[in-house]
């Protein structure tokens, strides 16, 4: 079945090695695979399908665009699709949350978005050093990794990548406060052998980093520190973005605003390529095309995402995400927790991570490949891929979700008992 596969493409690939299954169609929350078996997603395109497979909505709108001869490719050129884009934008985003930002269309990848962060950053401030945190995950190009910790991503590089320093995120070194004395003590001390940074780089909730939720505390000293010492402050909103944790930014719920927010993934509203920075206006200072790229245009991603913000507001999903997110946290509580009480359970909105790493680092991989086996797609993260990810779209039906659930239960008291 896959001979084409094995035979021809990349020995890059990764993904299908933990899904060895041919996938043919999708709607909202189910996979179905050629032959017609489904599967339940808890993957959600690693967080590029918040609003379900071929969202109704979405999908009408890209198809009546495509349903006439209108621009598909423009590069940066203006567009009414872009226009109409950028207004929904304003209006129905950031708006309504008093938040003033310039947009920038960058390439479509998340990376070449961290990629302009960090030059901004550093034209801005005259640095070149930039504050990043164990755990983060923030791409795969060169200085994009250069932020990330996870040391097999790092070793891919083929050459040293510098001009970073990695310090403990919000719940390490025994808890926030004594992250930020840390912090401090490195930017503020003339011995500490840490330059005076451009920027420092957050996600508010690590993904990739195992499910790590930022305490609200943390948040606004990182945003005390940057104020007080000019360093440009970077919230990675790529995967917890696009009402992933139960607010459109993932930063609301400290009531901070960052002075470079990075959107990728989601954004689009229907897995089409496309990524953002949003750029508080007194640093919007790059030069015409001094970040460029063929693809940051591509039309019908500012039309499914103009749907989504429409989408978004008119089904009132933040309030079903906080739905989903009680019904995820109770049976995480009451069904998994009491299996063994060395499980460790954490997350916000529709992101959660479920930890073995207090039992055994093969466990969690057993259990995945267990729920891949009973028709559940889920991926791991964290240190060692110790931690089962859950990461449904955010318009799962509550019946898939309670189904989800209950074959991870199921698959964990085997595997645990085996």
């Amino acid at each position: 079945m896959f001979e084409i596969f094995e035979e021809k493409e990349s020995q890059v690939h990764s993904y299908c090695r933990n899904f060895p299954i041919l996938f043919h169609h999708a709607n909202n929350a189910e996979l179905f695979s050629a032959d017609g078996t489904k599967y339940i997603d808890f993957f959600a395109g690693a967080g590029a399908i918040n609003y379900g497979h071929n969202n109704p909505y979405i999908k009408k709108a890209i198809m009546d665009y495509l349903s006439e001869d209108n621009v598909i490719h423009a590069l940066d050129m203006y567009t009414v699709a872009k226009q109409d884009f950028l207004k929904s934008f304003v209006d129905l985003i950031l708006q309504p949350r008093q938040l003033n930002y310039k947009v920038m269309c960058c390439g479509s990848t998340g990376t070449n978005a961290v990629e302009a962060a960090l030059k901004l950053a550093r034209k801005n401030t005259k640095r070149t050093h930039v504050i990043s945190f164990h755990g983060a995950f923030h791409g795969m190009t060169i200085g994009s990794l250069a932020c990330t910790g996870e040391r097999y991503a790092r070793e891919g590089a083929g050459i040293p990548l510098g001009d970073v320093t990695f310090v403990p995120y919000s719940h390490q070194l025994g808890g926030w406060r004594q992250s930020l004395s840390y912090l401090e003590y490195l930017l503020n001390d003339d011995h500490s052998g840490v330059p005076l940074p451009a920027a420092i780089i957050l996600e508010t909730v690590q993904a990739e980093g195992g499910v790590n939720v930022a305490d609200v505390e943390w948040l606004k000293g990182i945003r005390h520190l940057c104020d007080k010492y000019g360093i440009l402050m970077i919230c990675d909103d790529i995967q917890v973005g696009n009402g992933r944790t139960g607010s459109f930014f993932s930063f609301e719920r400290a009531g901070i605003v960052p002075d470079i927010v990075v959107l990728s993934k989601s954004i689009s509203g229907f897995g089409i390529p496309m990524s953002l920075l949003l750029i508080k206006p007194e640093y919007d200072i790059f030069g015409p095309a001094e970040h460029n790229g063929t693809w940051r245009g591509i039309q019908l991603a500012f039309v499914g995402a103009k749907a989504a913000f429409e989408y978004y507001n008119t089904n009132r999903l933040d309030m079903c995400v906080k739905d989903r997110e009680k019904i995820i946290e109770d049976y995480l509580t009451n069904e998994i927790l009491t299996i063994d009480s060395r499980l460790q359970i954490r997350g916000i909105g529709m992101i959660w991570g479920i930890d073995f790493s207090a039992i055994d680092y093969r466990l969690s991989k057993r259990v995945m490949q267990a729920c891949v086996d009973n028709h559940l797609i889920i991926e791991r993260a964290g240190s060692f891929d110790n931690v089962v990810k859950i990461l449904p779209p955010l318009t799962i039906e509550q019946e898939n979700l309670l189904n989800g659930l209950d074959i991870i239960r199921k698959c964990i008291k085997k595997e645990i008992n085996h």
